[in-house]
């Protein structure tokens, strides 16, 4: 009976093979789900680390506009397309997936939910346009979501990282408003070298603008040529090291015509004479002068025990002035008071009744 046992469960086995693997796959199928997990999770992190270097190139032309009472930041489809064709090296962060077009690479970033497709929330032109903006300032989301350069927005739909000096520079905010209202109290020696460094940093910015204006205006008169020395001084988003920027942008606008350059050269001379023929004499120069030193000497010299000794000082005379008259006369100086307070009473009586009988007679006269 055992023996026809065994043989039947080994013949049932032999049947039905699946049955014998329920432990097995049971085993290999989370880790299957765990692996699949892994891969997801590790090409979303590709793919965002390629929206965030995206985002921070200076290439890809972006705007703000409100979505949904919600300020983003957003580019065009197009432009989008034209980048990665200029800028292919930007791709490489992908790995594996640096070969996809650029639709792909488009859906998948509206798949995980780093971009959205946007709308203009105004397709009415308005009077006096001719065409619709270009960057409109207010959008809606597209109902369909899937990647296109024909008139397409996109918004980026992750916070920013945010540089380290920011985060110092945020720190340094409170206490350099602290530090100027402070300002008033600093020693003498502080005040000066304050003054001092903030007019040559501002002499050092006028000066660097007036030549970069000057040498840009004498090359665009005589050459026709747009040459911008440290061109991106005043740019907002540029960053620290794009600020000091020397050396000038290659020139690939059309080369102005020759009737605007002498009408610019012929306007230059014409507010330099203005100018010269209205400045202010040497008599004039020399007040402002001294009434600008007088303010700034004001500012630095002023200080808590300069202001104490001055009243002090101010009020030392008259305290012994006053003793003294008490000490001749003999009386006290609490009776003094009283009499005098009882004097400015009846004179101000008098005025107040003054005032009353002239209002009086206004009023009769105007009746009249």
């Amino acid at each position: 009976m055992a023996g026809g046992n065994g043989q039947k469960t080994k013949t049932a086995r032999e049947k039905h093979p699946e049955k014998q693997k329920p432990v097995k796959g049971g085993q290999l199928e989370p880790n299957k789900k765990a692996a699949s997990i892994q891969k997801q999770s590790k090409a979303k992190d590709v793919f965002q680390l390629f929206a965030e270097k995206v985002r921070e190139h200076k290439k890809l032309e972006s705007r703000w506009a409100v979505l949904q009472e919600t300020r983003v930041e957003y580019f065009r489809g197009k432009d989008f397309v034209s980048f990665l064709k200029n800028h292919p090296e930007v791709k490489e962060v992908l790995g594996s997936e640096k070969n996809l077009d650029v639709e792909s690479i488009g859906n998948t970033l509206l798949r995980k939910s780093l971009i959205v497709r946007c709308d203009r929330l105004i397709k009415i032109i308005r009077p006096g346009k001719k065409k619709l903006s270009t960057w409109p300032a207010h959008l809606e989301i597209f109902p369909d979501q899937v990647f296109s350069e024909n008139d397409a927005f996109f918004a980026w739909t992750f916070v920013k990282r945010r540089p380290l000096w920011q985060t110092i520079l945020s720190f340094l905010v409170p206490v350099v408003t602290l530090a100027c209202c402070l300002f008033p109290v600093f020693p003498h020696w502080c005040k000066l070298l304050v003054l001092y460094f903030l007019v040559g940093f501002l002499l050092f910015i006028c000066t660097m603008l007036f030549l970069r204006w000057l040498i840009f205006g004498v090359i665009w008169i005589l050459l026709g040529k747009r040459v911008w020395f440290f061109p991106n001084i005043l740019a907002e988003e540029a960053t620290f090291s794009e600020l000091f920027q020397f050396w000038p942008s290659k020139d690939e606008e059309e080369r102005p015509k020759w009737t605007s350059r002498l009408t610019f050269a012929v306007g230059s001379v014409f507010i330099i004479w203005l100018a010269r023929r209205h400045a202010p004499d040497e008599a004039a120069r020399a007040r402002y002068q001294k009434r600008v030193s007088n303010i700034i000497d004001d500012v630095l010299e002023w200080s808590p025990r300069l202001a104490l000794s001055n009243m002090m000082e101010k009020q030392q005379p008259v305290f012994n002035a006053t003793q003294s008259n008490h000490s001749t006369d003999g009386t006290s100086p609490d009776s003094e008071d009283d009499g005098t307070l009882k004097d400015v009473k009846v004179d101000f009586d008098s005025e107040v009744l003054k005032n009353d009988d002239q209002e009086d007679e206004e009023t009769r006269t105007e009746n009249v």
